[in-house]
């Protein structure tokens, strides 16, 4: 899956649109009506962001705005194996994704989503080089302490979730400064999920009930359990998207994707863009969300 380079795209301001505060390069404006009251104010927000004419345009003419998930889930995988085609080094496919990362998040906050998870930096992740890791941090250290500012601009709330404490301390310090500076904005909200895996989460919560003591076994039910989750505060995915094209969801959010919609595509990370994230919408919209019962009901709005 993809790392957490490729959110520093975002985190730099250095790409287009949310990155320095103002619209894609994308000439010219772009005006599109239809049967939902919010689709016209949803549109506005998308003007300069969909060129005339585009596929792009194409599928979000057929998206219903008054039903999007509130929250999207993404596994971001295919990096490594992008760069590999290309006989090029790891790295330069996670640079690629920066790409990605930057329109996924434009896209979210343009259309009004509220949550987006980024599984940014699994407890597997550290198998690999050590050389390779220590840089890692290093860049995610020093873009949050230079990059501040433009998430405060952009109105993007930082959360991250995973085993914060085995994060260099450096880097964790950061996290938690930002963290704090963005805490009361009310855009999108974007989680990271670093050094997260699922089954740990759901054993650390566990071990907070029993650590705590004040919980009655008798009385344990999957509502209280959730409080002791690292995601207490976030409602559960609608939709979880995994690029690359692999059938698994690698130890991600296990608990909270039970009645998540799954969206797969065979695009590697690096090559995703907005117009996979309008296809992903679409899809999800077309399902009928059953939640156990017999009869479905409409995918909520977010």
């Amino acid at each position: 899956m993809g790392l957490y380079t490729d959110i520093l795209w975002l985190l730099s301001g250095k790409g287009e649109g949310l990155g320095n505060g103002g619209p894609s390069k994308i000439e010219p404006s772009l005006t599109i009506w239809g049967a939902s009251p919010y689709n016209d104010p949803v549109f506005k927000d998308l003007e300069g962001f969909i060129a005339p004419g585009s596929e792009e345009e194409a599928l979000a003419r057929q998206i219903n705005f008054s039903r999007l998930p509130r929250h999207i889930a993404v596994i971001m995988d295919g990096n490594g194996r992008w760069a590999e085609c290309r006989m090029l080094p790891r790295i330069e496919g996670h640079r690629a994704g920066a790409k990605a990362v930057q329109e996924t998040v434009e896209s979210c906050a343009r259309l009004g989503i509220k949550f987006l998870t980024l599984y940014a930096f699994s407890k597997e992740n550290w198998k690999r080089p050590n050389r390779e890791i220590s840089r890692l941090w290093k860049l995610l250290e020093d873009y949050l302490r230079k990059e501040d500012k433009e998430l405060i601009k952009n109105k993007i709330r930082l959360m991250t979730i995973g085993q914060m404490e085995d994060i260099p301390v450096s880097v964790r310090r950061e996290l938690e400064r930002v963290g704090s500076l963005t805490e009361k904005l009310d855009g999108l909200t974007v989680i990271l999920a670093l050094n997260y895996s699922g089954r740990s989460e759901i054993v650390d919560a566990v071990r907070r009930i029993c650590r705590n003591g004040d919980v009655d076994p008798a009385r344990l039910d999957e509502e209280t359990f959730s409080r002791y989750l690292y995601t207490a505060t976030i409602p559960d995915p609608d939709l979880l998207i995994r690029t690359s094209g692999e059938l698994r969801v690698s130890n991600f959010l296990l608990w909270q994707i039970a009645y998540s919609e799954i969206w797969i595509t065979p695009v590697y990370w690096p090559d995703f863009r907005r117009k996979h994230v309008f296809q992903a919408l679409l899809d999800y919209q077309k399902r009928e969300r059953r939640f156990g019962a017999v009869h479905g009901r409409p995918a909520p709005s977010a």
